[in-house]
């Protein structure tokens, strides 16, 4: 197990991003525990390049606070050698309440960029009525992001997507693409010149949702994507959710899943070389040994 040096609670000796955690023994355990996730995650899959610089990406969502939270919690640390640059892509929703993260980031006195991009207006116009919008959003939005990254000499582009993000996202792949697939943790853009990480790929929504709300930090909901009705996603959650309550658990056990694939036991002939697979009797067929003559 990852040793975590003591987490501290006196102001002077936490970033302000964990002034006024709460004292619970539940809650340092949580705490404790989603560090220890994410710095797995951040080593398991090579994340590392001292002296690089990220682009946090924040939506004002339970995850982004956890990412930016724990992240800083890191390198407060000394765990985490790189820089960060909180960034906020307003995407021009209406009611979106564009004072919130500037000012909390402010005083938090986290560097930050926000960026303004009606993305919203093109989403709306662009997607057919009843059809949902977020695999255009997300397009959109990641292109943003990739350019403000370039601009801000960053060498990656740090997402919040969580455990079970990368579950869901599965299934949906499973169930409607007919492919075996899900978000990595660590990817280069197609471009080639950015890292793509998810650093809260081990860590459970429960436990973001937990903490983001145990800390106070003012969340804004997504009304874009979250008004639709039927998203395939929230189908697939609902089946997790069920899941999940009949077996305590099997959420762990299916992520567990991901991270123990055998190509051999699949059925991709890409992956695994089933036609060149031999007997072990076969090289003797082939080549019988010499019988000895009599004398």
């Amino acid at each position: 197990m990852l040793y975590t040096p003591p987490m501290l609670d006196e102001a002077d000796d936490i970033h302000p991003l964990f002034h006024g955690a709460p004292k619970t023994t539940e809650f340092k355990k949580l705490r404790k525990r989603i560090v220890q996730n994410m710095r797995e995650a951040v080593e398991h899959y090579g994340m590392v390049e001292p002296g690089a610089r990220w682009l946090v990406c924040l939506s004002g969502g339970k995850d982004s606070y956890t990412l930016l939270a724990i992240l800083y919690e890191l390198q407060w640390r000394g765990l985490l050698p790189v820089d960060l640059l909180a960034c906020n892509l307003d995407q021009g929703q209406p009611g979106f309440p564009a004072t919130v993260l500037p000012a909390f980031l402010e005083k938090m006195g986290v560097p930050h960029r926000i960026e303004y991009q009606d993305t919203y207006s093109v989403v709306v116009d662009k997607v057919p009525q009843g059809r949902t919008y977020c695999a255009l959003c997300s397009r959109l939005r990641r292109g943003h992001l990739y350019r403000i990254a370039r601009e801000e000499g960053c060498s990656a582009v740090v997402l919040g997507h969580h455990r079970d993000d990368i579950l869901e996202t599965f299934f949906m792949n499973l169930f409607h693409g007919g492919r075996l697939a899900t978000m990595p943790p660590k990817l280069v853009n197609e471009e080639g010149d950015l890292f793509v990480y998810r650093p809260l790929a081990h860590v459970a929504e429960a436990d973001c949702e937990k903490f983001a709300r145990a800390m106070g930090y003012p969340i804004i909901p997504c009304d874009l994507c979250g008004s639709q009705d039927g998203l395939q996603r929230q189908q697939v959650k609902a089946i997790l959710d069920q899941w999940e309550k009949n077996s305590p658990g099997r959420r762990q056990v299916m992520f567990r899943a991901l991270t123990n694939i055998r190509p051999s036991h699949m059925l991709d002939p890409k992956l695994f070389d089933f036609a060149g697979l031999l007997r072990a009797t076969a090289e003797i067929e082939e080549n019988p040994p010499e019988i000895p003559s009599l004398r």
